[in-house]
């Protein structure tokens, strides 16, 4: 995988967003593949609203987020009812979201975070535009990257080091069990239990370790008065998926 953009592709052009997009699409196009089935992607037709990419071999599609410099804790992502009207859509793609560098040349960071992981409580709402703006009343919205586990971000290239190939597509099918999990609420419990667990720093833990999150979990989810066994609940489901290994004696392992 090379990580030079292609400067030969916008000579003629004037416009920085134009050329931040085809240097960054044209890269995608040419260096990245499908996540699921290691497929060549392919660049939909210019202003589709659905998506950029997608591969024809396993019909996922993808969008592309870029930006330059570091992308931060948080990434612009359009208007906020939009947004959320694309989440709670059967057709929402999977979103790349790439940083490269400062001269705008190499790029250092690309992953992709699979359709699945977005719930609304990812999308951060934006104050309304003011009354002297241009789109005065506009509502934006951010992709909150605290809000998605570790594992929903599969790096192709981390830091300016490209990932190995093999690498991308078991990280990929490590999480694809959440795509049999139909219910929002059902599936927000399960990366709420990612996120503890990430938040304990540690690839091997204890129940009472995940015990320690009650009180959060219960001011997320007030009506439900038996919080400790739904955490034992999503503990057997990440268990029975393969995403963790009991060890016995209340002990869980991460598996890699």
């Amino acid at each position: 995988m090379l990580l030079d953009l292609d400067f030969s592709l916008v000579t003629s052009y004037t416009s920085h967003s134009q050329k931040a997009r085809i240097l960054t699409e044209s890269w995608v196009a040419s260096e990245a593949f499908c996540p699921s089935c290691g497929a060549q992607i392919f660049a939909y037709e210019n202003n589709r609203p659905v998506a950029d990419f997608y591969c024809k071999i396993c019909s996922e599609d993808f969008e592309l987020k870029s930006k330059k410099g570091k992308l931060g804790s948080k990434v612009s992502a359009g208007a906020y009812l939009q947004m959320i009207n694309r989440i709670n859509s059967n057709k929402k793609p999977n979103f790349f979201f790439m940083a490269y560098e400062e001269t705008g040349r190499t790029v250092d960071n690309f992953f992709i975070v699979p359709k699945y992981f977005f719930v609304p409580e990812i999308i951060e709402r934006r104050k309304p535009l003011t009354a002297t703006a241009k789109r005065a009343g506009w509502i934006g919205s951010n992709i909150l990257f605290s809000k998605i586990p570790k594992a929903g971000k599969v790096f192709y290239v981390e830091n300016s080091a490209v990932i190995p190939k093999h690498v991308v597509l078991k990280h990929w099918q490590r999480t694809n069990f959440l795509k049999q999990v139909k219910q929002d609420e059902a599936r927000g419990w399960i990366l709420d239990l990612m996120n503890c667990i990430d938040l304990l720093g540690s690839s091997k833990f204890t129940l009472k370790d995940i015990y320690s999150f009650e009180d959060a979990l219960f001011e997320k989810y007030p009506r439900n008065n038996h919080i400790k066994a739904k955490i034992r609940q999503q503990l057997q489901i990440l268990r029975d998926s393969g995403y963790l290994e009991f060890l016995g004696g209340g002990c869980y392992q991460l598996v890699q």
